[in-house]
């Protein structure tokens, strides 16, 4: 599949969007498709986490364990999936001081295989992560939006 990229202007400090983004924890009290997360190490800028998301369309959950490394000072995070129910997932997310705000860049590199339906899934899955990349930002971008107003 192709890498995903999406770019999403939020009305907050990049600050607050880096923390909404590393809260983990409550992905899914503002994502619908997040069933879970459980974050099972931090170490200093390395987290990694376990995940549980619900793709309805296939009607199945998808799992991975996540490795995100968060440089802080670049206001960037690298991430990849360690085990999983992809092929490939990785990524990286850039937050960059913009316009008295923060835009919030994001790009996945994700490969997922469900074996004897080929093509036409595949093509599905591609659509559904442009879906979701866009969800989950627009997810954070509402939550640090609301943050930021408080």
């Amino acid at each position: 599949m192709p890498v995903v990229e999406n770019s999403v202007w939020v009305k907050a400090p990049v600050d607050i969007v880096m923390g909404v983004a590393k809260d983990y924890e409550a992905f899914p009290t503002f994502m619908a498709d997040v069933k879970s997360v459980t974050v099972i190490e931090r170490d200093g800028p390395r987290v990694v986490a376990k995940w549980v998301a619900r793709a309805e369309e296939v009607k199945m959950d998808i799992k991975w364990t996540e490795e995100d490394i968060w440089d802080d000072a670049n206001q960037k995070s690298h991430f990849r999936q360690l085990s999983g129910d992809y092929e490939k997932f990785e990524g990286d997310w850039t937050f960059t001081a913009e316009n008295g705000g923060a835009r919030f860049d994001s790009v996945v590199d994700v490969e997922f295989n469900i074996p004897l339906i080929g093509a036409l899934i595949k093509g599905l899955i591609a659509k559904k992560m442009r879906e979701n990349l866009d969800g989950m930002q627009n997810a954070i971008k509402t939550r640090a939006e609301g943050l930021a107003a408080a």
